[in-house]
């Protein structure tokens, strides 16, 4: 790694730097970029950016790696838990609604800090995630996996909060596609573990319980992760929420109109999105005769180039702005969608791996708008909130795919239905602020 110039303390409007404790003065070193892989370079990091980076990705990793295993396995967990074709769209749904927990979590990141919450929700999502798989039934494993959603939408939106407030504003958006990227090869993990489902102990349990290898990296997580720099001196200056409550009141009462937009784009997205993403699985081995090992294949190989579309939506949006990027990718990625689930099945594998790389550029992109366009003292609770909207667009899209389903006779042809919603979504973001470029305390002060 090339060491460049050495960083400068973050400024906020007025110039005045952003004031630093003096333990962790020694964190503001020279900046280097991270290589990694295909995935590319990062922006240049300092050593404190490097250390909030990586612990980020590492709880993304392992949320996603947990959020795919029901998507990838969904065959036979229905088969081992004896799930009747009609009831598939209302557990996933009430699945999905452990997301809506999450809204009681995340806030207390804005009152008793970011480091203290996402160490905490790693241990809740792990412990759910891991009773997964032995519950004996239908709803035990229900009850489980909502708990564990309710953990892991904290602690994904607490990794992100951490990231945004820590890196520099003109690579913000590179930075959070490059933790998205990261993130997503938590899937790719799922990918190649399912491919050996009929091999691993217990099957689909035994990939469950894979999870509990976050409890083991606890312990060190604990001991380097620093606290947000800008939750630090918003506490010195004492407009630090002291009250549960507050940062909820807040959030509704300080931009209602920026609020409204972004919670309707993320409700209806995932109310369109939801089941073609979760349904994907057994709609390639239903209907195109995939193995377990083709739909790893294809997840790992095309997820593997898909998932860049998190860097280059970041990178993109930074140097052409948020909003046009987003409205974009938002556009095309339904687009696609329907074609998955329409066209012959030599098409499907080059289809989803485009819709895969335009949907998590658009996700990318609407999660670094969920923590710039609040202030510090309720951001960790805006993008809570923003996951407590998808999770309910993409629960009543589950439910209605089943009642689309009861008419339809077709999954396949309720999932295309379902994509009307999703098509309105990227009009709406169009009357977004730009928020490219600036810092957090100009895009949205307190």
């Amino acid at each position: 790694m090339d060491e460049v110039e050495r960083t400068t303390p973050m400024e906020i409007p007025g110039g005045a730097p952003l004031p630093i404790p003096p333990d962790e003065a020694a964190d503001d070193g020279p900046r280097r970029q991270i290589h990694l892989g295909i995935l590319g370079r990062s922006p240049n990091f300092t050593p404190r950016q490097m250390r909030v980076f990586f612990i980020a990705s590492t709880a993304g990793f392992f949320d996603q790696y947990d959020r795919a295993l029901l998507s990838l396995a969904l065959k036979q967990i229905q088969a081992g838990l004896h799930v009747a074709e009609a009831h598939l769209g209302a557990m996933l749904s009430f699945i999905r609604l452990g997301y809506i927990l999450s809204l009681l979590i995340t806030p207390l990141a804005d009152v008793f800090g970011r480091r203290k919450l996402l160490l905490y929700t790693i241990v809740g999502y792990t412990i759910f995630t891991a009773l997964s798989a032995i519950a004996p039934a239908e709803r035990t494993f229900i009850i489980a996996q909502l708990l564990a959603r309710a953990f892991a939408g904290a602690e994904a939106t607490i990794a992100l909060v951490i990231l945004a407030e820590e890196v520099d504003a003109a690579h913000r958006g590179w930075a959070i596609g490059l933790l998205s990227a990261v993130s997503s090869m938590g899937y790719g993990l799922a990918a190649l573990v399912f491919a050996l489902v009929f091999v691993i102990p217990y099957g689909w349990r035994g990939m469950y319980a894979l999870a509990l290898i976050p409890l083991i990296a606890i312990i060190p997580l604990r001991r380097i992760l620093p606290e947000s720099q800008r939750f630090e001196a918003e506490a010195r200056s004492g407009e630090q929420p002291t009250r549960v409550w507050q940062p909820m009141i807040q959030l509704f009462r300080a931009y209602p109109g920026r609020l409204a937009l972004m919670l309707s784009v993320s409700f209806l997205a995932s109310m369109g999105a939801g089941s073609a993403g979760i349904l994907l699985p057994k709609f390639l081995q239903e209907v195109h005769g995939y193995s377990p090992a083709n739909v790893s294949t294809l997840f790992f190989v095309g997820g593997g180039l898909g998932i860049l579309g998190n860097i280059i939506a970041g990178r993109l949006s930074d140097r052409f702005g948020r909003r046009s990027m987003g409205a974009l990718f938002m556009f095309l990625a339904p687009l696609l969608t329907i074609w998955i689930y329409t066209a012959p099945g030599f098409s499907v594998a080059p289809a989803w791996t485009l819709e895969l790389f335009f949907d998590t550029a658009a996700g990318t992109i609407l999660g670094a708008y969920s923590a710039e366009l609040f202030p510090t003292s309720h951001r960790s609770t805006a993008g809570s909130a923003l996951a407590v909207a998808g999770t309910t667009g993409g629960a009543i899209g589950l439910l209605l795919e089943g009642v689309l389903y009861g008419l339809t006779g077709s999954h396949w042809i309720a999932v295309r239905y379902l994509t009307v919603f999703w098509m309105i979504a990227p009009f709406i973001m169009l009357f977004f602020p730009e928020t490219a470029g600036r810092e957090l305390e100009a895009i949205s002060p307190e």
